[in-house]
């Protein structure tokens, strides 16, 4: 008997404790063979093991470098550049002895150009060279490069921007009719769980993909913070940075289903995309020069139950009662908008608009976003006791308007 067996078994009291041990191997030995059986082709299904697989694409894992190298050569890296006009403190007279000696007749200011840069993805919808971003990462650029995966550099033309969606509209120039082209999905068909694998150059690094998952569908924009926007964003958990924002979300065959928007810069983990559907609308406006239809009424809102409604009332600081209903708040009527026009009311409580019934703001929002600019829509609503009837004619939204 070895030193090492020797010293091996002195660590055990008595036989039995050893053979206690060596059964204890010999059953997990067993456990992990089994894991790894294969049932023969004629089992019975009631006698197979009940383990199941995680089902991984046919491809593996080239299915992630199958969908790049179908869509990378059409996603580009965006450079641009805006001169900005500062106002400025001049030292020269700030100092008090020289402000004594000319007075007021010399200005305290001076203005300075500054040259501002900015970079962010996007990709070609068409081979005429087409291709989609974020308006904000175009918005107000004095020059536009466009620089595709094999290094070819262009001038990008604005053909138009939607900052209410963050859309924008690229054509490059000089490049001919024979570039490269993304494939375009159908976001309706998107669902939760499914592969996302995002495309783009965040944070200047050129080229870069990330994989993920779909998290959920259809997060409003005032969810995700952004209430200056209007859009139900497509959640993923594929990592989207700064410098992502206008490139593609793909799915697993390589099809566009997102553009993907760095909308939040402390969203640890987690990202968001415009629909491709939306952005497919969108597009054909722009490509046409026309504005695109934001309908709007003028209201802050918010979501209303009957236990809500009893805190706010029991609570002898809140600033009005409201309406022990279910609902939509109004929490204030702006001046000077379709809202204010129909006579809705700080406090009313929105119940029905256009004959559907209401019951969250993000439900209401979408049905005034589907109506068209110049639709009157009749809606009821709650005011203390008093269940009342109006119309609201909606309104072409603005960047400087209130929703």
């Amino acid at each position: 008997m070895s030193v090492k067996t020797k010293q091996f078994l002195r660590g055990f009291r008595n036989w039995r404790q050893l053979g206690t041990h060596l059964m204890a191997i010999a059953l997990g030995a067993a456990i992990a063979l089994s894991a790894f059986q294969v049932a023969p082709s004629n089992a019975s299904p009631v006698n197979a093991s009940p383990t199941v697989a995680l089902q991984i694409p046919q491809s593996g894992r080239n299915f992630v470098t199958a969908a790049v190298n179908q869509v990378g050569p059409a996603v580009v890296r965006i450079d641009t550049e805006r001169t900005v006009t500062r106002s400025l403190p001049d030292p020269f007279f700030d100092d008090p002895f020289f402000q004594r000696f000319f007075g007021d007749n010399f200005p305290q200011r001076f203005e300075q150009e500054q040259r501002q840069r900015g970079q962010g993805s996007g990709f070609i919808i068409n081979r005429n060279g087409t291709l989609i971003t974020n308006a904000h990462v175009v918005n107000r650029a004095d020059r536009v490069t466009v620089t595709l995966k094999d290094g070819r550099q262009f001038q990008g033309q604005v053909l138009g921007t939607d900052d209410i969606t963050d859309l924008a509209l690229v054509q490059i120039q000089g490049a001919g009719g024979d570039l490269p082209a993304a494939s375009l999905g159908d976001s309706e068909q998107v669902q939760v769980g499914d592969w996302a694998i995002a495309v783009g150059n965040p944070l200047g690094l050129d080229n870069t993909v990330t994989l993920g998952i779909i998290s959920t569908l259809n997060r409003s924009s005032s969810e995700v913070g952004v209430p200056d926007k209007r859009l139900d964003f497509i959640q993923t958990d594929a990592a989207i940075n700064p410098g992502n924002s206008g490139g593609p979300l793909l799915n697993e065959q390589g099809e566009v289903i997102g553009i993907n928007t760095a909308i939040r810069a402390n969203a640890m983990g987690i990202g968001f995309a415009i629909p491709i559907n939306k952005a497919k609308s969108i597009a054909e406006q722009l490509a046409r020069g026309e504005q695109v239809s934001h309908p709007y009424i003028g209201v802050q809102i918010a979501n209303l139950t009957p236990q809500l409604a009893q805190e706010n009332n029991s609570n002898p600081n809140a600033p009005f009662e409201v309406p022990e209903v279910t609902g939509v708040l109004v929490v204030r009527v702006m001046p000077n908008t379709p809202a204010a026009e129909a006579g809705l009311r700080r406090g009313d409580v929105i119940t029905q608009i256009n004959g559907t019934t209401v019951t969250t703001a993000d439900q209401l929002q979408r049905i005034i976003d589907r109506s068209g600019v110049g639709k009157s829509l009749p809606i009821t609503v709650r005011r203390g006791s008093q269940t009342l009837q109006l119309a609201v004619r909606t309104a072409q939204l603005s960047n400087t308007l209130p929703r």
